[in-house]
């Protein structure tokens, strides 16, 4: 748990923290809009490639993230504002969120591989259980419609997504100088990464939460086990 949250902390302070505070202070250092912006960028970029080559795997949601950073980066840098970033936040999440609804027909649903993780829990013994209670297909209804579930948060997230980015990401005047749109469009970059933790992120997880929290109950009443059985033992 230590070590899960240590990571949380460290997604947090290299996708947010370190890109919002070099986009509003680059200046300081003697980097120019367009340097601080690519700077900026570069730590959430490295570390999802990083993170690609330490797992070894590449899956369709890490290609969208990566993505979505370049393309921030190419609208920042040809200086686009408005609108386009505002499909652009909304897009993303909206293709995860499609990507997660058809999991749900596949064999086995986003959810499932993604919560129901064999380092975490005691995935052999809750199959046993299933088996012997004969609740293996109501197992899998219940991990169908978690994900659908799942698809809905991401589908909430791009709505909201569209409308911050909306207030924020307003059309750049034509009398302003490439520098100046650029070091504008860089302040908004910054209060759409930090706003984007508050009105998106928090509401998110508490609706994975509630997901999460109504699919062990009902493994729970499927398997009979007790919460801390579901787990494996460390």
């Amino acid at each position: 748990m230590k070590s899960d949250s240590s990571h949380s902390f460290f997604s947090i302070f290299l996708n947010i923290i370190i890109p919002v505070y070099i986009l509003n202070n680059g200046v300081k250092y003697g980097l120019n809009a367009q340097s601080a912006l690519i700077v900026a960028l570069a730590f959430p970029l490295f570390g999802g490639l990083y993170s690609i080559i330490k797992d070894k795997k590449v899956n369709f949601i890490s290609l969208l993230g990566l993505l979505n950073i370049l393309i921030s980066g190419t609208l920042s840098l040809l200086t686009l504002g408005g609108i386009w970033f505002a499909v652009k936040e909304a897009l993303f999440p909206l293709l995860i969120g499609i990507f997660v609804y058809f999991s749900s027909w596949g064999k086995k649903p986003f959810f499932e591989t993604l919560f129901l993780n064999p380092a975490a829990f005691d995935t052999k013994n809750i199959q046993n259980k299933l088996i012997e209670n004969n609740h293996s297909h109501d197992f899998k209804n219940l991990m169908k419609k978690a994900t659908q579930w799942l698809s809905v948060s991401f589908l909430m997230s791009a709505v909201l997504n569209f409308f911050l980015a909306l207030s924020i990401f307003k059309p750049l005047s034509d009398v302003l100088s490439t520098e100046e749109k650029q070091n504008l469009i860089n302040q908004q970059l910054s209060q759409m990464t930090l706003y984007s933790l508050f009105v998106i992120m928090i509401p998110s997880i508490i609706f994975l939460g509630a997901i999460l929290y109504f699919s062990i109950q009902k493994i729970k009443m499927m398997t009979g086990l007790k919460t801390e059985e579901l787990f494996l033992k460390s």
